[in-house]
């Protein structure tokens, strides 16, 4: 078997860590259903639904090596377009217990806030689903999340604060 070199020089390139992950545990943190047609009892009245999304992270390192706690926080909220009435809200905050290893620290938030969640995703939307269903209305789809764009927007944002608190303050 030939030995890698790197660039012809006779040296052996660097061996790439090995990235480990493992999904130790899947939990619903907290989660709300407020069907709010019922309780107001909206009869008769015209509905077209608006449903706005949003979504929030969070990442924390667990007390055991290579351990981390991720929650996605999801709001759903639908409004009916006719007279801006709620019609219900969802807030579910789903979490996951992540073993990683092998990841640079540079690299080590990115990773916690795009991978994990992208791993969670398709359960929280299953939950999502059945709640609404549940809950008296057709089960909602989330549509997929783009967690790096999300990731690349806080990012963005927290640029903009540090920026302007940086900003001399005129006299």
């Amino acid at each position: 078997m030939a030995e890698e070199t790197n660039g012809g020089n006779g040296a052996a390139a660097p061996a790439q860590p090995q990235i480990k992950m493992q999904v130790l545990a899947q939990y619903i943190r907290d989660m709300s259903f407020e069907n709010v047609v019922v309780q107001k009892g909206l009869a008769g009245v015209e509905v077209q639904p608006d449903i706005q999304v949003a979504v929030s992270l969070d990442a924390r390192k667990r007390a055991v090596e290579h351990q981390f706690d991720v929650v996605t926080k999801f709001k759903v909220t639908s409004r009916n377009k006719v007279n801006n009435e709620t019609l219900f809200l969802l807030e579910l905050e789903y979490g996951g217990t992540f073993h990683v290893e092998g990841v640079a620290d540079e690299q080590l938030h990115p990773f916690l806030l795009i991978e994990c969640p992208r791993l969670l995703f398709p359960f929280v939307r299953r939950i999502i689903s059945d709640i609404t269903r549940d809950g008296g209305f057709p089960p909602l789809n989330v549509d997929t999340v783009d967690f790096m764009s999300l990731y690349r927007q806080e990012l963005a944002r927290r640029a903009q604060v540090a920026a302007a608190t940086a900003a001399p303050q005129p006299n």
